[in-house]
C-alpha cells in the first residue's frame, strides 16, 4: 500500500533551521506532484509548498517565500522541505501530500515547534 512517512521535525529556536523529509513507497513517485501542508493548533490546514513531478515547477505560500525550499529526489522517492529562519508562527504539524489525476495520499505528519 501507499505510504508517505515524514521525518525531521522537532524543537528549534527562532531563527534556526530544520530539514523535513518525506519518504514515499507503494507508488510510482516520479509521476506524482508533491506538496507540503501544515496545520497549527486551532487553525485550518494550509498549503506550504508544492513541486511538480519533474521538479520543474515550484510554488510557495507567501508566508514562507524566501525561507523555505522544497525539492525532490525521484531516485530516492523522497521530497524535502528545507526550512530556514524559522519563526514561532511556523509551529505546526507538517504533512506530506502526493497527488496524481484524482489520486491523493497523505502522510501522518511531523511536528515542528519553534520556541525559545
Amino acid at each position: 500500500q501507499v505510504q508517505l512517512v515524514e521525518s525531521g521535525g522537532g524543537l528549534v529556536q527562532p531563527g534556526g533551521s530544520l530539514r523535513l523529509s518525506c519518504a514515499a513507497s507503494g507508488l510510482t513517485f516520479r509521476w506524482f506532484a508533491m506538496r507540503w501542508y501544515r496545520q497549527a493548533p486551532g487553525k485550518e490546514r494550509e498549503l506550504v509548498a508544492r513541486i511538480s513531478s519533474s521538479g520543474g515547477s515550484i510554488n510557495y505560500a507567501d508566508s514562507v517565500k524566501g525561507r523555505f525550499t522544497i525539492s525532490r529526489d525521484n531516485g530516492e522517492n523522497t521530497v524535502f522541505l528545507q526550512m530556514n529562519s524559522l519563526k514561532p508562527e511556523d509551529t505546526a504539524v507538517y504533512y506530506c501530500y502526493a497527488a496524481l489525476y484524482g489520486m491523493d495520499y497523505w502522510g501522518k505528519g511531523t511536528l515542528v515547534t519553534v520556541s525559545s
